[in-house]
């Protein structure tokens, strides 16, 4: 054996070594990426299945239930803020904008008895549908709602009688809140009458109204820095709460 084929086996040795060292190397990160693949199942598993048995337990209290995609979404967003410490009580006021304006679209939720406190008509801005709310818009004069997650502020008295301050807090989406004062107030249009009379629930100037004669009675179990969820199946971006303020 000559010195020219020790060298080749030689060379030839290494570059298999090479070989086998790469393919250990991708296979240790394709096992990196399926465990965290597992790991984040896992989680993803666990908070369903933790939404699933609240919802199971909630008490409807002579009131519907809401859907169980919605209430998961605000539930989930609910933990973040209650987290960071945007929020201050374990009421939760959810609106389902999926639904049509005739019924009752709101809910209020006390997730410490895990009870409906509350259901009720509520309308949607006047450029963001008819009957059913389809467009969306976090501008000034837009007369649109905004949907996602928002904070109770401070009640005050104002053309609409009784009226609770809203702050958004999702960026792009409803942070313009206050400055458009998107506010939850009483308005004769948010009725049974109305929807007799025109075949559709009124429509505000983009403020989730509710009736004039439950208008206080709404407020007062929701303020306080509780949790508003404004929910539509286009808003899919905050089923990860990834633009929620910080």
């Amino acid at each position: 054996m000559n010195r020219y084929t020790v060298g080749y086996k030689s060379i030839l040795a290494l570059v298999i070594v090479f070989i086998m060292f790469s393919f250990t190397g991708k296979l240790t990160n394709t096992h990196k990426s399926i465990t965290k693949k597992k790991i984040a199942w896992v989680l993803k598993s666990n908070i369903d299945v933790k939404i699933e048995n609240i919802y199971s337990s909630l008490q409807a209290n002579r009131f519907e239930l809401p859907n169980l995609v919605c209430f998961g979404e605000a539930l989930k967003g609910f933990y973040s803020l209650k987290e960071k410490g945007k929020i201050k009580s374990n009421i939760l006021t959810l609106v389902d904008f999926s639904l049509s304006s005739n019924v009752k679209r709101l809910w209020i939720i006390d997730l410490s008895s895990n009870m409906v406190l509350f259901q009720s008509l509520v309308a949607h801005g006047r450029n963001t549908g008819d009957e059913f709310a389809t467009n969306f818009s976090n501008t000034p004069e837009s007369f649109k709602s905004s949907l996602g997650f928002y904070v109770t502020g401070e009640v005050y008295n104002g053309k609409h009688g009784i009226s609770l301050k809203l702050d958004g807090l999702e960026k792009g989406m409803n942070d313009n809140a206050r400055d458009r004062a998107v506010v939850i107030h009483g308005a004769d249009y948010v009725s049974d009458s109305f929807i007799k009379n025109h075949k559709r629930l009124g429509r505000s100037q983009g403020c989730p109204a509710v009736p004039v004669q439950f208008a206080s009675e709404i407020i007062t179990m929701i303020k306080g820095q509780t949790c508003l969820y404004i929910y539509h199946p286009s808003i899919s971006k905050s089923k990860e709460n990834n633009n929620l303020i910080s």
